[in-house]
């Protein structure tokens, strides 16, 4: 595959999920054009060698597993780990705000997000909607608005003559989105609006009422190569749909072999604590199922012949910000995978992980670069130190270098997916 198609592959998936729900089942229909196929957590299982099959849990989060042709316990499981959430703003339960005839909507900052890029922007709206149908079901949908029906608007300049010195946002006051300017006399119900909407967007939706929803805002740019080269990529949500794009997509062209494992955890932005999160036993449950019978501590034997990538992206060195790198440590956009290390045990990698990976890139000659903070910064983290704790899991953090992490467009290096899918790819088949 050359980096063109396999671009415009990540470029289609990155428009295409603007939320986790939508990436999971992008995802889910990746892997099952792929012949994987989907078991319920609710059923009894009867998993054969050889084959190829999918777990989603809450709509947001996905585990695909290959149970390989050899013993698990003596050969081990080759595993990588992605999430599937990024920083936003998310719509609140009841969100209708009514200031001078504007209809706004209030939001929360999910994540850790820079708020000064999502101003002026156009903004439609993506999530997951739960409603009781007139026969008295309860059925969730999900849903994605496409058009720009949102907009949050600088104050001017001549009113805030400190805003490109110091300006600072208050969250609950200034980030509500704008969606629509009423008449004198009209009124706005938000979950009129939604039920007006899931009828449009299904002729077979029959909705009594809303009963709650997962809403998200996002910009409708559309991601793209970008420079004068194209050696770019600019987008939305590159952390991390970039990595689950590229670990699905080398689960899918990988070997059959050995026994593989992909988890695609949702709540990685904001702690991980939930039944679909890092934290929760999500993994641990499907790693329990492959094993079925095979003995009280087959667990802990199969995990101590396994590795773990932990794939998450990290900190290119910003030519315009040099200084908030380490001066040896400062990872290039195009120059391979980004080896992640901290002496804290915010990344999960230790000297032998990283020899495994490097070996592995070797082997298939894809470069790689490392990346430590700064002794006088924080560092933040990944869902690798909290897989590798709970299981025990040797681990090591990788990902691609990128510019403006956490803000509501990104920038990625163009070579950097299809690197990082080589190495990845060669890692699951080995």
């Amino acid at each position: 595959m050359t980096d063109l198609t396999f671009n415009d592959e990540l470029l289609d998936f990155l428009q295409g999920s603007p939320t986790p729900f939508h990436a999971v089942a992008n995802m889910a229909a990746m892997l099952e054009e792929g012949g994987f196929v989907q078991l319920d957590e609710a059923n009894s299982w009867e998993l054969k060698p050889g084959q190829r099959y999918f777990v989603i849990r809450n709509d947001s989060a996905l585990v695909a597993f290959k149970t390989g042709d050899h013993d698990l316990v003596s050969d081990g499981i080759h595993l990588a780990g992605t999430h599937t959430d990024s920083p936003c703003l998310k719509v609140k339960p009841n969100p209708v705000i009514n200031k001078q005839g504007y209809v706004q909507l209030g939001v929360e900052v999910y994540g850790g997000a820079l708020l000064n890029p999502w101003f002026d922007r156009d903004l439609s709206l993506a999530g997951r909607v739960d409603y009781k149908t007139k026969a008295g079901e309860l059925e969730s949908v999900l849903i994605d608005l496409l058009e720009p029906v949102a907009f949050i608007p600088s104050l001017a300049i001549h009113l805030d003559r400190e805003a490109n010195t110091g300006r600072t946002i208050n969250a609950q006051k200034q980030l509500p989105p704008i969606l629509l300017q009423l008449k004198a006399g009209e009124e706005f119900s938000f979950d009129d609006f939604l039920v007006t909407h899931l009828q449009t967007y299904a002729d077979d939706v029959s909705i009594a009422k809303v009963l709650s929803h997962e809403l998200y805002f996002y910009d409708t740019q559309p991601p793209a190569e970008v420079g004068l080269d194209g050696q770019f990529i600019a987008s939305a949500r590159l952390d991390n749909l970039l990595s689950c794009f590229v670990a699905c997509r080398a689960m899918l062209d990988s070997k059959d072999e050995h026994a593989a494992v992909l988890v695609c955890n949702d709540h990685e932005e904001v702690g991980s604590s939930s039944t679909s999160g890092a934290q929760g036993p999500f993994l641990k449950a499907i790693l329990e199922r492959m094993l079925g019978n095979a003995g009280p501590d087959a667990l802990e034997r199969t995990i101590h012949q396994s590795l773990m990538l932990s794939i998450d992206n990290a900190h290119g060195v910003h030519p315009n910000y040099m200084d908030v790198h380490d001066e040896q440590h400062r990872p290039l956009l195009n120059s391979g995978p980004v080896i992640k290390i901290n002496a804290n045990q915010r990344y999960a990698s230790n000297s032998q992980t990283v020899a495994q990976f490097k070996s592995i890139c070797d082997e298939v000659n894809v470069p790689y670069q490392a990346f430590v903070v700064r002794s006088d910064m924080a560092c933040g983290s990944t869902i690798g130190p909290i897989i590798a704790s709970a299981l025990g899991v040797p681990t090591v953090d990788i990902g691609v270098a990128t510019f403006g992490m956490h803000s509501i467009r990104e920038l990625a290096g163009s070579a950097d997916p299809i690197l990082l899918h080589t190495a990845v790819s060669a890692f699951y088949s080995r």
